[in-house]
C-alpha cells in the first residue's frame, strides 16, 4: 500500500525539475505559457465571449467599462466599435483566427520545405534546379501574392493561407539542404552508402534527425511571421474578409475612428503583439536549448 511519503516523493521531484528548467529556461516557460493562454482563449471562445456579430447601433463607440466584467450580456468591457459590436468577443474571436493562420502556414511551410530539401540536398542532381526554383518563390511578395489570388478567387482564409505559405517555403528548403549537406560529408554516410543502404533510408534515419532541431526554431518563427501578414493583408483588405472579425480588420475599422475612441485599436493590437512575443520568446528559448553550442555555452 502507497504511503503518503512516496506519493509526494514524485511530486517535490517533478516540482523541483520543473523549477530547475524554469530557471535555466526562462523563455521557454514564459513564452510557452503565454501561448497556452491564447490557445485556451481561441479554443473556448464561444464560452467565454458573447456573439461577435451583433450589431446594436444604439451603443456604438462606448468606452470601456470593467465595473461588473464577469457579468453576462455585457458588451462594453473593452467597449464597443463604431457599428456597436462588442470589441471583446471580436477580439477574442479573432484570437482564433490568427492562430489558425500562424499554426497552418507553419505546419504546411514546414513539411513541404522539409521534403524538397531533403531531396536538394542529398540528390546533387536536382540540387540546382530546385534551389533556383526556390529563388523564384523568394522573390514573390507575400503581400502582392495575396492580392492577385484576392483578385482573382474572392479572398478567403484558405487563399491566405495559400498567398503566406508559399514565399515561406524556400526558407525551411535552404534551411534544410545547408544541414543536409553538412550532414551528408559526414564519416557515418559514406559508411551506409558503402554497405550498399538504399537513400530513402539513409535520409530517414540518418539525415532527418538532423534537422529536427532547427526546424521546430524555424517553425515557431514562421508561425509567428505569418501572424503578422496576415493581419497585414486584413489591414490592407487582402485578407480575410472584413465581416470576420480578426486582428488585422479590427485595426484596419478603427483607424478612421482612433483619435475619438482610442479604445478600438487597443485590444486588437496588443494580442497580437503579445500573441507574437510569445511565439518568438519560445522560439528564442528553443533556440538555445536545441542548439549544442548555445547549450554547452549556458
Amino acid at each position: 500500500m502507497a504511503t503518503a511519503a512516496t506519493v509526494v516523493t514524485p511530486l517535490i521531484s517533478t516540482r523541483g525539475g520543473f523549477v530547475r528548467f524554469a530557471r535555466r529556461n526562462p523563455t521557454i516557460v514564459i513564452g510557452g505559457a503565454m501561448l497556452l493562454v491564447m490557445v485556451f482563449v481561441a479554443v473556448f471562445a464561444p464560452w467565454i465571449s458573447g456573439d461577435p456579430f451583433t450589431v446594436s447601433p444604439v451603443d456604438r463607440l462606448k468606452p470601456p467599462s470593467f465595473a461588473d466584467f464577469f457579468a453576462a450580456g455585457k458588451i462594453d468591457r473593452f467597449g464597443t466599435d463604431n457599428l456597436g459590436r462588442d470589441i471583446y468577443a471580436r477580439t477574442v474571436h479573432g484570437t482564433r483566427i490568427s492562430l489558425v493562420v500562424g499554426i497552418t502556414v507553419s505546419i504546411l511551410a514546414t513539411l513541404i520545405g522539409l521534403a524538397i530539401g531533403l531531396a536538394a540536398g542529398y540528390f546533387r542532381v536536382v540540387d540546382a534546379i530546385v534551389m533556383r526554383v526556390m529563388d523564384a518563390l523568394m522573390a514573390i511578395p507575400s503581400i502582392l501574392l495575396a492580392i492577385a489570388l484576392v483578385a482573382l478567387t474572392g479572398g478567403g482564409i484558405a487563399i491566405v493561407i495559400v498567398a503566406i505559405t508559399v514565399p515561406d517555403i524556400p526558407r525551411v528548403v535552404r534551411l534544410v539542404r545547408s544541414v543536409v549537406l553538412t550532414v551528408r560529408e559526414r564519416p557515418y554516410i559514406d559508411a551506409a552508402i558503402s554497405v550498399g543502404s538504399p537513400s530513402q533510408k539513409i535520409i530517414l534515419r540518418h539525415i532527418l534527425p538532423s534537422t529536427v532541431g532547427p526546424l521546430i526554431v524555424q517553425a515557431t518563427y514562421l508561425c509567428a511571421s505569418a501572424i503578422l501578414v496576415e493581419a497585414g493583408l486584413s489591414f490592407l483588405g487582402a485578407g480575410v474578409p472584413p465581416e470576420i472579425p480578426t486582428w488585422g480588420n479590427m485595426i484596419a475599422q478603427s483607424r478612421l475612428f482612433l483619435a475619438r475612441a482610442p479604445w478600438t485599436i487597443f485590444a486588437p493590437g496588443a494580442c497580437l503583439a503579445l500573441v507574437v512575443l510569445s511565439i518568438n520568446l519560445l522560439g528564442d528559448g528553443l533556440r538555445d536549448r536545441l542548439d549544442p553550442r548555445l547549450a554547452r555555452r549556458m
